[in-house]
């Protein structure tokens, strides 16, 4: 017993020795089976799938095998330093370059991207909402090789125009005819536009005003226009204008007077307040005692008192009389009877001829 316990001790070391060796041989033995044996693989380059056998075991070395080459920007499911086994489904996409014109400048990129949006999104392209771009975002990648995105802003701007005050003439009749005279001066009014302007890639392309607000409205500017003829101030020194034959008789006419309204009176209380126990009853401005056929009332700064008038349809009347309505182109022609008066109303459109102080005679 102690001889094979000696043994033992002094042989233990070479047997663990070889035992290590026998492990290691088998090991290397397995592998170099493994390394032999024949795999099958699924390989789908773009989208092409395929089956083939390979003895390779590193996928670099495969894909060399394979004469499949990898760019930097191509993408591989797995490491190229990665094992391949039997039943790997190993997918290569290629990258596929494309131009991208954008913000003014073209630059060309690289990627497995299937479509215009996909490859944006992978190069962080941002799109606003009123850009264009084309082709469509949905368009694919292998119908084109050139993306353009022009870059649309829309910008409002406001600002003020004026708005014009227009002119209105009214009439006065107490100014002298033809005169003018600013009644309310006039003021522009503010409008405040809103301008829509389009650029693209910076450039102005279209601009529109799309909203307006009146901001204060304009005031009129008001003239008044005079209408009041001139008054003539006759005396028996002014000269006459013209000859005229009226009712058989030829005289001199001082002045012409067109236009005149005609009403009538008479004495009685109606038309001047006085009865005919009144001590003025049947007196006139003048002095004289109305008589028909002779007395007119007048405005005397048109027509002095005291002088005689030829009117068309009436003959010769003798301005004797005033009234607090007798204004301007206008005549009371004097009757006896008030019914008669009241009857004649309101004729308008008549020719005074102003003679004088005397009335014509037939000599």
């Amino acid at each position: 017993m102690s001889f094979a316990l000696r043994w033992k001790h002094e042989n233990l070391r070479l047997i663990s020795i070889v035992a290590l060796l026998s492990i290691a041989m088998t090991f290397m033995f397995l592998m170099m089976l493994y390394g032999t044996a024949t795999k099958k693989v699924s390989v789908v380059v773009n989208g092409q799938e395929s089956v083939v056998y390979t003895k390779q075991w590193i996928l670099q070395r495969f894909l060399d095998e394979q004469g499949i080459s990898i760019g930097e920007n191509d993408r591989l499911s797995a490491s190229l330093d990665a094992k391949v086994n039997t039943g790997d489904r190993i997918a290569i996409d290629h990258a596929r370059p494309f131009k991208l014109t954008a913000d003014g400048e073209t630059k060309t990129y690289y990627t497995v991207a299937k479509t215009v949006e996909s490859a944006l999104q992978e190069f962080q392209v941002s799109l606003g909402e009123l850009d264009k771009i084309s082709p469509a975002l949905e368009t694919k990648l292998s119908e084109t090789e050139e993306i353009q995105i022009v870059r649309v802003k829309k910008e409002m701007e406001e600002f003020s125009e004026l708005i014009a005050f227009e002119v209105e003439k009214t009439s006065d009749s107490q100014l002298p005819k033809g005169k003018e005279q600013v009644v309310q001066e006039g003021q522009e009014g503010v409008i405040v536009k809103t301008k829509e302007k389009l650029f693209e890639d910076g450039k102005l392309i279209s601009e529109a005003v799309v909203d307006e607000k009146v901001q204060s409205e304009s005031v009129n500017k008001i003239v008044a226009i005079g209408t009041k003829n001139p008054v003539t101030v006759l005396s028996a020194a002014t000269p006459s204008t013209q000859q005229l034959s009226k009712s058989g008789m030829n005289f001199a006419v001082k002045q012409v007077i067109n236009n005149v309204t005609l009403t009538a009176y008479s004495a009685g209380v109606a038309s001047t307040g006085k009865s005919a126990e009144h001590p003025q009853y049947g007196l006139t401005a003048s002095g004289t005692r109305v008589m028909e056929g002779r007395t007119i009332a007048v405005d005397p700064t048109v027509i002095p008192l005291g002088w005689w008038v030829y009117i068309d349809g009436l003959g010769f009347r003798r301005a004797e009389d005033i009234g607090s309505a007798v204004k301007g182109n206008k005549v009371d022609v004097y009757f006896d009877s008030n019914d008669y008066a009241n009857r004649f109303g309101m004729k308008r459109g008549y020719t005074i001829y102003v003679i004088g102080p005397n009335k014509p005679t037939s000599d």
